[in-house]
């Protein structure tokens, strides 16, 4: 059984070459593979570092890569976290942490997989837009020779001429959206084929490629806008107390992160007050509804501002968002020690501990005289006490209506001038002792605003003040969010042009007719598209009903299957001309 095979094909894979002569015979050629050598090794790595599978790889790899940053506290967001879990996993915490997991994102291992990611994203997407820009300047294919192979075809007879047929063709391909008239659909070229044929070819669909290179594209630009974020961000949380403020200055944040580019004197130097906080619960569930903090803002320049935040409704001051992040009771306190002086007085944050804001806090009083114990008071503040059982005390609702600090006292050596930084939350009990009455329980100290209690062991007095409300501000600035913004609506429309986007070709040709047809012209057409495209079939006749608006609707011809026998099904199928390599 012989095959048909075209002129110009013939190659190493089609030719019957004698097998070579063993190496050290007699005539025989001593074949050597050659040494790729270094730079051979590099272009090689480099091939492989820019090829698409490897680039999903490495997509998938920082994605894996960035896990444990959610499973461990990192250091720069939670210091206290990663102190308390060095302290709970003596054994695997330290090995951690020179490995990089208490700081994933700054880690050795994840910045090689970023920039690797980096590097492949590029090297892949250079040599493909080269690719893509040339074939965009480029013109559509010439028509083929033989349109009665190909999946979507249709036909008809005119009286116009060959040349108008082919030019309204041309016209109607190169028409655009009727939303959007003045872009065109195809790119299209007219051609003499001569004898009097005419005929219109017109391709679409570069859209898809280009795409597919604003996806990539936008891919590497969200990995430098990440990086860069990284680098020039900055971010500190504050306390403030109501009929307080605070400066944006680094000392003023209770804490203060910020990238390593960033250059903490450039912080805008504007102030913020706390006027009042207001808070709204569901008088049945006591589930939280809305909380309003009213403040005052003074930038550099202009005049005191009133101005609200709340929660996902931030304040924007100083280039940066300022977030509601928390709020809760701040008891305002007067010690004073056993000799009648002013030991401390000022408001001490509460944090809460429930949905019914039963509140934690601490208030330690180093500064008393006469070389007396330092004191320590550790309780909790009830917004709306409620004595269920002697001695045992809740709170039954979030709103200060019957407000009651329950406190226990300690004595001794606070350990503040240690230099070892301490918890503001934490009471550090090693060097104190609890006092305790004459039958050596507890002492407890129940105290309502405007009340004055006596501390035990003649430490002194407390005075519950009043009850101001605080905030727990976020502040946060990132000049890289608007490109992640951007790359990411890019990425998204690329992606969607990508899927999306039809890649086809439709070839219209109009011939003097013969025969029966003798004095008309008969139109033929046909169209290709990559993959399978359920449009493609009514796109063709769309194109020819708007080319020959006067005829019916065109013939249809049913295109031939791979089981055709004839002779033309058996011909060469390509228009390449003979003896032309592929």
């Amino acid at each position: 059984m012989s095959t048909y095979r075209p002129e110009g094909l013939d190659d190493a894979f089609t030719q019957v070459a004698e097998p070579p002569a063993a190496a050290g015979t007699d005539g025989g050629p001593d074949v050597r593979l050659p040494a790729l050598g270094a730079v051979g090794w590099l272009r090689w790595a480099w091939r492989q570092l820019t090829s698409m599978r490897v680039a999903l790889l490495l997509l998938m790899l920082l994605a894996v890569a960035a896990v444990p940053g959610t499973l461990f506290p990192q250091r720069a967001q939670d210091p206290p976290g990663v102190a308390q879990y060095l302290i709970d996993h003596p054994t695997t915490g330290p090995w951690l942490d020179r490995l990089g997991f208490f700081g994933v994102y700054s880690s050795v291992w994840f910045s090689a997989i970023y920039l690797l990611l980096f590097a492949s994203l590029v090297g892949c997407i250079l040599p493909r837009t080269k690719v893509h820009l040339a074939g965009v300047r480029g013109r559509p294919p010439r028509t083929p020779r033989r349109l009665g192979r190909f999946p979507a075809q249709g036909g008809a007879t005119t009286d116009d001429a060959p040349r108008d047929v082919a030019e309204r063709a041309a016209a109607t391909m190169r028409r655009g959206w009727s939303w959007l008239p003045f872009v065109p659909t195809y790119r299209v070229d007219v051609h003499d084929e001569g004898g009097g044929t005419w005929s219109a070819a017109g391709e679409r669909g570069y859209l898809r490629e280009t795409g597919n290179l604003v996806f990539h594209l936008a891919l590497v630009g969200l990995l430098v806008s990440v990086a860069t974020g990284q680098m020039l961000h900055y971010r500190g949380q504050a306390l403030v107390v109501q009929g307080r403020g605070f400066a944006n200055a680094q000392v003023d944040y209770d804490t203060f992160e910020q990238g390593s580019a960033f250059d903490p004197a450039s912080l805008e130097p504007f102030t913020l007050r706390l006027d009042e906080f207001e808070s709204r619960f569901d008088p049945e569930t006591l589930q939280s509804r809305d909380f309003t903090a009213h403040v005052t803002l003074t930038e550099p320049g202009d005049e005191p501002q009133q101005r609200t935040i709340k929660v996902n409704h931030p304040l924007s001051a100083g280039g940066a968002k300022v977030y509601l992040q928390g709020n809760g009771y701040a008891p305002q306190v007067t010690v004073h020690d056993a000799a009648g002086e002013v030991a401390f007085a000022g408001a001490v944050p509460f944090l809460p501990q429930d949905e019914v804001y039963t509140s934690r806090g601490v208030v330690k009083v180093p500064d008393v005289s006469g070389g007396q114990a330092q004191v320590g008071l550790v309780g909790y503040l009830l917004p709306t006490a409620l004595e269920a059982a002697p001695g045992l005390w809740r709170s039954t609702d979030p709103q200060p209506t019957d407000p009651l600090l329950v406190l226990s006292v300690w004595s001794g050596n606070l350990g503040l001038d240690t230099g070892v930084p301490q918890n503001v939350y934490e009471l550090d009990e090693s060097r104190m002792e609890q006092s305790v009455d004459a039958d050596g329980d507890v002492v407890t100290l129940y105290v309502r605003p405007g009340e004055t209690v006596d501390l035990p062991d003649g430490l002194g007095t407390l005075t519950f003040d009043g009850l101001p409300r605080f905030v727990a501000l976020d502040l946060r600035h990132d000049p890289a969010l608007p490109f992640v913004l951007v790359f990411a609506l890019l990425a998204f429309a690329g992606l969607a042009a990508s899927l999306f986007a039809p890649r086809r070709r439709v070839w219209v040709r109009a011939a003097p007719g013969t025969g029966a047809d003798a004095g008309r012209t008969v139109v033929t057409a046909a169209g290709l598209a990559r993959g399978d495209d359920i449009g493609l079939q009514p796109e063709l006749d769309r194109v020819l009903a708007a080319t020959l608006p006067d005829q019916d609707t065109p013939d249809r011809t049913t295109p031939r299957t791979a089981r055709s026998t004839d002779a033309e099904a058996d011909a060469p199928t390509s228009t390449v001309p003979r003896g032309t390599p592929r």
